[in-house]
């Protein structure tokens, strides 16, 4: 019997929740796509999304439970959301800065946007620690002139 997360993410997509799914789970590891349901009579007149469509897809993302639904055109992704990647070091800040800005773009301090126009900010294990710190001011400055994350001119900023 699957466990149901309390909270969980519903990301609104104007047809490509499904597509969407398959790249996530294909860049984080620990992750699946648990189902994908289509749009049937009663959902597909409510909602005027073609019947047999993919209506919803729920995934997991190291741990983390997510519903991608295709919506329509009604809504977008902006920056007032976005998902936070607590990478270890430099190589798996590239690792996912590569794999997420790819047909995306790059933002500064960290942040990016991917293909589907998801918000993400890509940064260290230690970036509150690093940012609360003696230093804090001097390490922000540093983020501040960057797009990806450089951690060894991150660290020596707050030292």
């Amino acid at each position: 019997m699957a466990i149901i997360q309390k909270l969980q993410p519903c990301l609104w997509f104007e047809k490509d929740a499904e597509s969407a799914a398959k790249f996530y789970t294909s860049i984080f590891k620990n992750s699946q796509i648990s189902s994908i349901v289509k749009y049937g009579d009663s959902a597909s007149k409510t909602s005027g999304m073609p019947k047999g469509t993919t209506m919803s897809v729920s995934f997991t993302l190291e741990g983390q439970e997510f519903l991608a639904l295709n919506g329509g055109p009604l809504f977008k992704f902006s920056e007032a959301i976005s998902f936070m990647i607590m990478c270890k070091d430099q190589k798996e800040i590239d690792y996912y800065w590569d794999k997420l800005t790819s047909d995306g773009q790059e933002g500064p301090c960290g942040w990016l946007k991917d293909k589907y126009g998801l918000s993400w900010q890509v940064v260290a294990e230690k970036f509150e620690k690093l940012l609360t710190g003696p230093n804090g001011d001097k390490y922000m400055a540093e983020l501040c002139k960057m797009k990806k994350p450089d951690m060894n001119k991150l660290e020596a900023a707050a030292k």
